[in-house]
């Protein structure tokens, strides 16, 4: 077991902490979560969990939000704007919340990194620490903004969704090599919030594995992807609970073209369960995407604690 998996193991303590912090209360007319990367992606998640509890809400990159507000939101009267950063020290991000700032639009920083130069910009900081030995790969940071996140959302994350992760790592790194055998194209499907996951799955496969990997919207994968279904695709379905007939049809569709499938939360060639239900149902799927990037890289024999081409913090000169 190297760092990398070590750290997704042991990265529950962390969540349980984080369950009972307190953590700053926000309003607003409309927020604005901005971040690069995973981070981007848990803005995503995060903006549809902000909808979907009656909180308007968008997911910005950091580096677009920056350079071009006005394409994004031409009324920032009311606004919020949430940077997400594990280190709080990525260039985009940190702009980002000062550009802000500098537009007199009220400021939250999401991070791991209490006296981090975005949190140091931010008017209000929400802070989780991470494992001490997570290294460029994000995992349990990513986790726990996600995680904090979803509260202040008004989400209720309960206990019983650390013990689901727990469960969803383990079958996920015993069993997942039994379907990812011969695959060398790998696409992850989800929607509403777990659209947001299923782009960060993809990304870890990419930067894990060093493979191909693309996420879709659910139902948009029949609009074109699904011509490169075949017997050398393994795709992930992240079943919503509102939408499990439709995904289960779809699964039936992908796997008669000879693809494998993955069922977060239900069938597939290897169907694992999700414990809880709701919102915080994506924190046990991000786990188990990050487990899975690991696999796929132990059977092509890649370090993932030295990704390719990657740092831990990108700071631009």
């Amino acid at each position: 077991m190297n760092t990398t998996e070590r750290v997704i193991v042991e990265q529950f303590p962390f969540w349980e902490k984080a369950i009972g912090m307190a953590l700053p209360k926000v309003e607003a007319d409309i927020f604005v979560f901005v971040g690069c990367g995973t981070s981007h992606y848990v803005a995503m998640s995060l903006a549809s969990a902000f909808n979907q509890n009656g909180k308007r809400a968008i997911a910005v990159a950091g580096s677009e939000w920056a350079l071009r507000h006005e394409a994004y939101l031409p009324n920032i009267a009311g606004a919020m704007v949430v940077g997400i950063s594990r280190s709080g020290e990525s260039t985009e991000v940190v702009q980002a919340v000062k550009t802000s700032r500098a537009l007199g639009i009220r400021t939250l920083a999401i991070t791991c990194e209490k006296d981090s130069s975005m949190a140091k910009a931010a008017d209000l900081v929400a802070f989780a620490p991470t494992h001490p030995d997570e290294g460029i790969v994000m995992s349990s940071s990513a986790s726990l903004m996600l995680l904090m996140g979803l509260r202040m959302a008004g989400v209720k994350v309960e206990p019983a969704v650390v013990a689901g992760a727990r469960a969803a790592v383990a079958a996920m790194g015993e069993k997942a090599l039994t379907v990812t055998a011969g695959r060398n194209k790998f696409v992850v499907l989800g929607g509403g919030i777990y659209f947001g996951i299923a782009s960060e799955g993809a990304l870890k496969l990419q930067e894990m594995s060093i493979s191909v990997s693309q996420p879709f919207y659910t139902m948009e994968y029949r609009h074109g992807p699904i011509s490169l279904a075949d017997e050398h695709l393994l795709a992930v379905m992240l079943y919503s609970e509102d939408q499990s007939e439709a995904e289960e049809k779809l699964v039936g569709e992908i796997r008669a073209k000879g693809a494998k499938v993955i069922g977060l939360g239900g069938p597939g060639d290897l169907s694992l369960p999700i414990a809880t239900r709701g919102l915080q149902r994506s924190l046990e799927m991000m786990a188990a995407m990050q487990i899975l990037g690991e696999r796929v890289a132990n059977s092509k024999n890649i370090d993932s604690t030295q990704p390719r081409h990657l740092s831990k913090v990108v700071v631009l000169g």
